[in-house]
């Protein structure tokens, strides 16, 4: 029977001895499949009589189950005892109860204690009790030990006065600390959404190992999705040979996820269809994730972007590259960079269509809460590793990365967003499966760590149109869009009174004003964008506009991507 990669790590550690006390934090509070050796079935013998059932080699019996079903069936099956404590119904005894009643001092307090603090004494007595049991000599239970959602129970809390929680963090670190609990035939299990949240004197124990437990591979989706088949069979109807092609779309779902969108569409008796397959991926993914992210529904690609024949060209090589397979060569990200309303945005959707890849976006992760921020941000990462390949935009990514050094008033939290970001966007082994865009008017405020090579590979600045010409053709691409035909001729009349530097935003602007004078007077195309022409005020001030083209063409990675017009326009030096 195949552990999952995580639940094989957490077997080799207390097996090897390095550990003893695991924090399980991730996607703990999904649905897991629990596999357990089967049984043949009981035949009956000459005499007439049934032998016993045997496990039978590769029977497997699957279900669904939580992750403390899963930690109690599958990784402490051998335990004699085993006790898990919650806040609503404190401490338990899930297995092992007449060997738990032998411990003398339960006489003493028969009512098992609701209250964290003191549970976790009594947990940690029955732990001593047990170990001088063995170093006595005498034949000593196993005990296993689940403490659910512990960010709740031992949460981090900014006060070090608080003397109660800090003797119940201190308590459970002993756990860790004992070299005798692996060797006592003990074990520490604590099921936390997050680590941000878990008291530090946990959560930053050397001797704890902290475990992720990440969302379902899509081996694991397809073996819910066979478990599930005979009693989804309308809702799987259309897939019954092609359940692999299910799992791999919608990998980054969760178990539960899959499971209620399954017995719903059974329900109404309705199949799976591949047409919605990616709609339905997507908001299952939204709703696991409570709205901290979002994706970027993108029906364009390269071909609508307007002008960047050079910045078009060399995002095609790169996609071209990551669909060969020939992942080394690709930049782990990009920053597009330029004044308000060059398109940065519309650039990243468009690439987002040509490579035909999930595009998320990330929403409100920031909380007021201590913690919080964190913890969130540890679900949005655990989400994109699940997503496979996929493109991760960061809008405004001067306001959103963070700082450095806190901000005033924030507690901290701007410098450890920084620091999340900064570890997860160069971690190598994401390259060719994420791709992280920013983009950014005032990319000189994004921490210069942050757009170094190994997390932003290629910084490409977007400028306004540079000469009148620039600035005709891409009113007139607009105005195309919107089934208004100005000809190639009208340059020649409107040549004069075409704004300079021109941002597509403007532009745009411009042409939605036309469109609404052709539908409320009796001008034509040319005239009616004559008028606007007239009255046309800049959004954004000359001064400011070339600041930001200055900053921009700063930040280009390549010298080709900075054309001579701009030079000639900032006063730029040939180097």
């Amino acid at each position: 029977m195949k552990l999952p990669d995580w639940a094989s790590e957490v077997v080799a550690s207390y097996e090897s001895g390095s550990a003893g006390c695991f924090v399980l934090h991730g996607n703990v509070s999904d649905r897991m499949l629990i596999e357990e050796p089967g049984r043949t079935p009981a035949r009956a013998s000459e005499g007439g009589e049934k032998d016993s059932a045997e496990p039978s080699a590769g029977d497997v019996r699957a279900s669904l189950g939580s992750l403390h079903d899963f930690i109690e069936q599958v990784m402490v099956a051998r335990f004699d005892v085993v006790l898990s404590y919650d806040l609503g119904f404190g401490l338990k005894v899930e297995r092992g109860g007449e060997e738990f009643s032998k411990w003398p001092s339960l006489k003493e307090t028969p009512d098992l204690p609701q209250e964290p603090l003191p549970a976790v004494r009594v947990m940690t007595h029955y732990l001593q009790y047990c170990r001088n049991l063995q170093a006595m000599g005498f034949a000593a239970p196993k005990v296993a030990i689940l403490i659910k959602q512990a960010h709740l129970v031992c949460p981090s809390i900014p006060n070090l006065l608080n003397y109660e929680l800090n003797a119940l963090a201190a308590l459970i670190r002993t756990w860790a600390e004992d070299d005798r609990l692996q060797s006592s035939g003990q074990a520490a299990f604590l099921i936390s959404e997050n680590l941000h949240g878990l008291h530090p004197l946990i959560a930053e124990c050397a001797r704890v190992s902290l475990v992720e437990v990440p969302l379902p591979s899509p081996e694991i989706l397809e073996k819910t999705l066979r478990l599930m088949q005979a009693g989804c069979a309308t809702a799987l109807s259309e897939y019954t040979d092609k359940l692999e092609e299910v799992a791999q779309r919608l990998s980054g779902a969760s178990l539960s996820s899959l499971e209620s969108l399954l017995l719903r569409r059974e329900y109404d008796k309705t199949p799976l269809r591949a047409a919605n397959l990616v709609e339905m991926k997507q908001a299952l993914v939204e709703r696991d994730c409570e709205g901290l992210i979002e994706f970027v529904q993108s029906d364009r690609t390269l071909d609508n972007v307007i002008g960047l024949s050079g910045v078009k060209a060399w995002l095609r090589q790169d996609i071209a590259l990551w669909q060969k397979g020939q992942l080394d060569a690709l930049p782990m990200g990009y920053l597009f960079c330029g004044p308000v309303g060059t398109g940065k945005t519309y650039l990243a959707e468009c690439l987002a269509g040509e490579a035909a890849v999930p595009v998320v976006t990330l929403q409100n992760f920031r909380d007021k809460w201590v913690g919080s921020t964190e913890a969130n941000l540890e679900k949005i990462f655990a989400l994109i590793k699940a997503l496979g390949r996929c493109i991760v935009f960061i809008d405004e990514a001067d306001q959103t990365l963070g700082q450095r050094e806190a901000a005033s008033g924030d507690s901290g939290v701007s410098s450890r967003v920084y620091s999340m970001m900064a570890q997860e966007m160069s971690d190598t082994r994401n390259r060719g499966k994420v791709i992280w865009v920013l983009a950014s008017s005032r990319p000189d405020l994004i921490e210069v760590d942050l757009k170094r090579p190994g997390r932003i590979d290629v910084k490409i600045p977007l400028f306004p149109t540079l000469d009148a010409q620039e600035g005709f053709d891409l009113i007139r691409a607009l105005l195309k869009r919107m089934k208004l035909d100005l000809g190639k001729e009208s340059y020649a009349v409107l040549k004069g009174d075409i704004p300079e530097l021109l941002t597509p935003g403007a532009a745009e602007a411009l042409a939605v004003k036309v469109n609404r004078i052709q539908r409320t007077s009796e001008l034509n195309v040319l005239e009616s964008l004559q008028q606007c022409l007239e009255n046309y005020r800049a959004p954004v001030a000359g001064h400011i506009l070339r600041e930001q083209m200055q900053i921009a063409a700063d930040e280009a990675t390549d010298r080709t991507l900075v054309p001579d017009q701009v030079r000639d326009i900032l006063g730029l030096a040939e180097s």
